[in-house]
């Protein structure tokens, strides 16, 4: 491929975005257009205007209105801050109606989940392939596939937060050397537990969350670690039962109200064990006692082993931070080639961060598989806009300074590029946060777009992988669930390659195509899947990002 100094990413765009840093007299080159002149520095990943632009005028990038131009700009301008404006504006958001085949190789259609599967010819990039991918991961009882094996010690207050560290680090270094299916002791603690209505909003959130992780599928040991007075107690998390009613915790509205059903009940070959610090003695005493329970669960956990699981047992977190200019362009849409294809499979794969899809939504809506999924989104989104209101402030606030910095001007032109996450496949779902991933397929999970906050949600929804895009850097890591990190760009790459998994600033640098980053990115979830480590992993980062979102009073 040619090297370009401008992508233009759709056909009537008013701007195209900026392959290296641009000064003024440049004569910029893009595909199917004339050389524009240069006439301010425009940094790489930054928008430059293809033609005039009157103040009050939307302007358009990947085909969709981005913004309002706040003065008038003349072709060869940098498009950014201080001339292009947030304005809210009626946005038409189909119910449905748009679906896309989603193709894959020959031979390779699984009979049990024969939705959006087309076949496709083997000269078709990775048409080649003939038989469907496995990975090796850990059958549990419940029917699910985890791709980790790990002993949790799960606190059900902040005030056990700091005896759960202690416990769990006593497993840390050649501790776990005899144990080679065993892949940590991870103390999951949080900040909240106690000082809230149980039955509000945020309790039953709260407790969502926990659940979750108690059940997930990468959990095989777990020690519930409690004060003994919290208004959470540890009872209600090692239940195994995921009915509330078993649990002796209040619920929202009636006892037939549907979120009674959406906490997730722990496989019967999970290893559980509890413990309070009141009733164990104190600290040093519960330090002692949990680290028995543990060690007692060791053998028992290691005894569990990999075997070979279908693709359709993935269950894909798709989540983004620190995004850039290039996040849009290149890793995003190769993220959604590799969603679509294991969608195709007959694997689940959930998009998330509602604030993020702010201004985008009408494209995930037109995909949604009934009109009430469609409208499930849009009550979600209406929810945010009186949320952030409640707290002086609007959706457009999002975009972080980082990401100004990187090129992303307003909320729907991050939002325009945060969907591409997901793909082209049909919407079949929409969850509360942390809600149980019951429907194979693409779904949505709302949750802010702070990414601790978010991919915690998405794991306790039972994601067992995580892909995490990043343009500015980020050194986001998670646990139980692995989380393989793409670079949207080469520079940043480069720098930071240790921190990243994989790079896919190649997509603009020209030296691979989307679909080839996005075959990449499908490869290494199987491989991590079936066990190889991620950077972050590596490095044992996850337990701290581990945020639970917290809603609704304190008292």
């Amino acid at each position: 491929m040619p090297e370009v100094d401008l992508l233009v990413l759709r056909e009537g765009d008013d701007v195209a975005v900026a392959t290296r840093d641009l000064n003024p007299g440049d004569r910029a080159t893009a595909p199917g257009t004339g050389p524009v002149a240069v006439g301010q520095p425009v940094p790489r990943g930054h928008k430059i205007a293809l033609r005039a632009v009157p103040a009050g005028a939307e302007v358009h990038k990947y085909g969709q209105v981005i913004g309002v131009a706040t003065t008038d700009i003349a072709p060869g301008d940098h498009v950014h801050t201080h001339n292009l404006g947030f304005e809210e504006s009626a946005r038409e958001a189909p119910l449905g109606g748009t679906h896309t085949d989603l193709p894959l190789p020959d031979g390779a259609a699984d009979p049990r989940c024969p939705r959006q599967v087309t076949r496709r010819s083997a000269d078709t990039p990775g048409g080649a392939d003939s038989a469907r991918p496995t990975f090796r991961g850990y059958r549990r009882a419940d029917g699910r596939v985890g791709t980790r094996n790990f002993v949790a010690i799960l606190t059900s207050v902040n005030c056990s937060a700091s005896t759960a560290k202690m416990i769990a680090d006593q497993f840390r270094g050649a501790a776990l050397d005899e144990f080679g299916n065993v892949d940590g002791v991870i103390a999951l603690t949080h900040t909240s537990g106690c000082g809230l209505v149980p039955d509000s909003e945020g309790g039953q959130v709260l407790l969502r969350t926990l659940r979750g992780y108690a059940a997930h599928p990468n959990v095989a040991g777990l020690l519930v670690l409690g004060l003994g007075c919290e208004m959470v107690p540890g009872a209600a998390l090692s239940a195994r039962s995921g009915q509330v009613a078993d649990l002796g915790m209040p619920t929202v509205g009636a006892p037939d109200d549907t979120r009674s059903g959406l906490l997730a009940a722990i496989p019967d070959d999970t290893v559980v064990r509890s413990l309070t610090i009141q009733d164990a003695g104190g600290v040093r005493a519960s330090v002692r006692a949990g680290v028995a329970a543990v060690r007692a669960m060791l053998p028992l956990v290691n005894a569990r082993e990999r075997v070979d699981c279908d693709v359709s047992e993935l269950v894909l977190a798709l989540n983004c931070g620190g995004s850039d200019g290039y996040s849009g362009i290149t890793a995003n849409p190769a993220l959604g080639w590799a969603s679509d294809r294991l969608v195709a499979y007959g694997g689940t794969s959930v998009l998330a961060e509602t604030p993020e899809v702010y201004g985008a939504e009408h494209l995930l809506t037109a995909r949604a598989t009934s009109p009430g999924v469609a409208k499930k989104l849009l009550d979600r989104i209406d929810w945010w806009r009186g949320y952030v209101a409640a707290g002086g402030g609007t959706l457009d606030n999002n975009p972080s300074p980082g990401n100004k910095a990187g090129g992303l001007t307003t909320i729907l032109e991050k939002s325009l590029g945060a969907v591409a996450k997901g793909g082209q496949a049909d919407l079949g779902a929409v969850y509360e946060y942390a809600e149980p991933i019951t429907e194979r397929g693409f779904g949505f999970m709302d949750t802010p777009g702070y990414d601790p906050v978010s991919v915690t949600g998405l794991v306790a929804g039972g994601a067992n992988v995580v892909v995490f895009t990043t343009g500015r850097g980020s050194v986001f890591g998670c646990r139980p669930t692995p989380s393989i990190k793409v670079a949207t760009n080469t520079p940043m790459y480069s720098v930071m390659s240790e921190d990243m998994d994989l790079n896919a600033g190649v997509i603009v640098d020209g030296t691979a195509t989307v679909a080839e980053v996005g075959r990449q990115i499908f490869d290494r979830i199987l491989a991590v899947a079936s066990g190889e480590q991620t950077v972050s992993e590596e490095l044992e980062i996850g337990a701290e990002e581990f945020i639970p979102w917290h809603l609704g009073a304190v008292t």
